[in-house]
């Protein structure tokens, strides 16, 4: 089996054609990515660079403010932006119509586009947001027998385990820019938890927290017996969905849902779909255990661990040698991973917010691709080095490609170049990234070593006090029966010129028979260089790491 390698498609700048980028542009201005802007050629262009999956962002019907069909579009004051947070769910049924060439065909153009990537090789993820709706959260396309949300609440109880949201009674609702467009009385519980009528700028305020059972203002009773409706309609949904024969759903901030339901519904969803992935937007280790194990996701954001890690590495906050508490922290949980260096919650490598260059996330990508046997992610423009400076609107200078504005993605722009998905209008630099990527992705599963094998830290052995950079270079094994690979990630902006040492027991640990290993071959440039036997067994390698460079060799007799 495959390790998941995903490619996030943020489709409504992507797969958008108008490079004019107006600050704060109306869909007219800017235009909008469409389903069918996807053709077989891009799909099929995502497959070489080593992907198997694509997690298609921003998919199901949002609070925006422009028109589409005959939805008027939602007042400014709940909503971010002039295109609106993919977050804010204003229809569980629906795809957002903006994405679609005819607005009243949207479904059907979204569902042939589940088939081309099928047909291209590739499978389909797509978001799940279990905690929480748009304010005006309202479903024109759910089933005649299907209770649209909040139906049947009783809204002068603050809870109940029958309703669906958590309401402030006698409390109307006073949003952070003063602006009384929308009327909400008595007012509900915003999505971050926030019980209170007036939430912040700060808060998320566009949105409505749902009700699982548990009642946070009296030391969160838990009420799952009877399952809370919310439970029954969110399986609902997961199933319409799973039936469109998508392959999997990235769950939006999952551990603000309790364990007990995704116990059931993913119990529910993989005994009739059993292919279908469960991914877990989760940011508190100590949960861990609960949400892999108890829950049965299969996958995990690996954010406060990895991700954070390697980030203060590349700024040089950090050691590289940091990187192996990563894995020491995971406690067996290494390969239920997801890990990433950029997805659309975190700044862009490039931007000045953060590395300022491209560069850094190299030797990251190759740490983030090959330390474990788990998923891998990558957010769209990472391997053409986007630096989140467009578009420009609501988001501010951030250092995020911006969620709530319409507008493109220069370098994707570039890429895409008029269908033609090429390199011809990519700088020197673009397309030397590019290729860099397509290395290091295509060989997460073309090597069993890499794809299901073990995983042995050099770093305890290399020190810097031996002349090892340790402060700059990660390096570790990956092995499988007699392949064996070596990992060496240079952090550096700086050439480094190093002798790696492994250990005799890193030889009676991957049990191979190596004794008569002569040299290591970079499975980049195909370059040899050779393998010292050293007394007391060990064998030691000695290499010249480019600045940013990564080395994968593979050590041969």
């Amino acid at each position: 089996m495959s390790r998941p390698v995903i490619y996030q498609l943020f489709v409504r700048l992507f797969a958008n054609p108008n490079p004019a980028n107006h600050f704060d542009g109306e869909m007219e201005a800017n235009g909008c990515g469409k389903f069918n802007h996807i053709s077989s050629r891009v799909l099929e262009e995502i497959r070489l660079l080593g992907f198997t999956h694509i997690w298609y962002t921003g998919i199901i019907e949002h609070s925006t403010t422009t028109q589409v069909d005959d939805r008027k579009g939602d007042p400014q004051c709940i909503v971010k932006g002039k295109a609106g947070s993919p977050y804010a769910i204003s229809d569980y049924y629906d795809v957002n119509a903006t994405m679609a060439c005819e607005q009243s065909n949207r479904m059907a153009e979204f569902e042939a586009l589940i088939n081309r990537t099928h047909e291209a090789g590739l499978k389909v993820l797509i978001d799940f947001v279990p905690n929480h709706v748009a304010r005006s959260y309202h479903s024109d396309a759910k089933p005649p027998e299907t209770l649209d949300f909040g139906t049947t609440d009783e809204p002068e109880n603050p809870f109940s385990p029958a309703n669906n949201f958590y309401y402030l009674p006698g409390q109307q609702l006073v949003l952070p820019c003063n602006n009384q467009q929308f009327a909400e009385i008595p007012a509900k519980a915003s999505g971050n938890d926030c019980f209170s009528n007036t939430p912040s700028v700060n808060d998320w305020y566009e949105t409505v927290k749902l009700n699982y059972g548990i009642d946070y203002q009296n030391n969160s009773e838990e009420h799952f017996c009877p399952e809370p409706d919310t439970w029954l309609k969110m399986n609902h949904i997961l199933r319409f969905w799973a039936d469109k024969k998508i392959d999997g759903f990235r769950c939006d901030m999952a551990s603000m849902v309790p364990v007990a339901f995704w116990r059931q519904a993913i119990g529910l969803i993989k005994n009739e779909f059993p292919h279908i992935l469960f991914i877990a937007e989760i940011y508190e280790p100590h949960l861990y255990h609960a949400y892999a194990f108890e829950a049965g996701f299969d996958y995990l954001y690996d954010k406060v661990g990895l991700y954070d890690t390697l980030r203060a590495v590349m700024t040089r906050q950090a050691p590289a040698s940091l990187a192996s508490n990563c894995w020491r922290s995971l406690e067996g949980l290494s390969d239920k991973m997801l890990n990433f260096i950029e997805n659309h919650d975190e700044q862009r490598i490039a931007s000045l917010h953060f590395a300022g260059s491209p560069l850094p996330g190299i030797p990251a990508m190759a740490v983030a691709a090959f330390i474990n046997r788990g998923a891998v992610l990558v957010y769209n423009g990472q391997e053409l080095g986007e630096d989140g400076s467009q578009p420009k609107g609501y988001s501010g200078d951030d250092g995020r490609t911006s969620i709530f504005d319409y507008g493109c993605m220069p370098t994707i722009h570039r890429w895409t170049n008029n269908g033609a998905f090429n390199q011809e209008k990519l700088s020197s630099s673009e397309k030397e990234l590019h290729n860099h990527y397509k290395f290091l992705l295509n060989l997460i599963n073309s090597k069993n070593s890499l794809k299901t094998g073990g995983f042995y830290d050099l770093m305890w052995v290399n020190h810097h006090g031996d002349g090892f950079p340790d402060n700059h270079v990660f390096a570790f094994l990956r092995y499988h029966r007699e392949e064996v690979v070596v990992v060496l990630a240079n952090f550096s902006a700086e050439t480094r010129k190093l002798k790696v040492k492994i250990p005799a027991h890193a030889i009676r640990f991957m049990q191979v028979d190596y004794q008569n290993a002569k040299k290591m071959i970079n499975l980049a440039t195909h370059e040899e260089c050779e393998v010292v036997q050293e007394e007391l067994g060990d064998w030691s390698i000695e290499v010249t790491l480019s600045a940013h460079g990564i080395i994968i060799g593979e050590l041969t007799r």
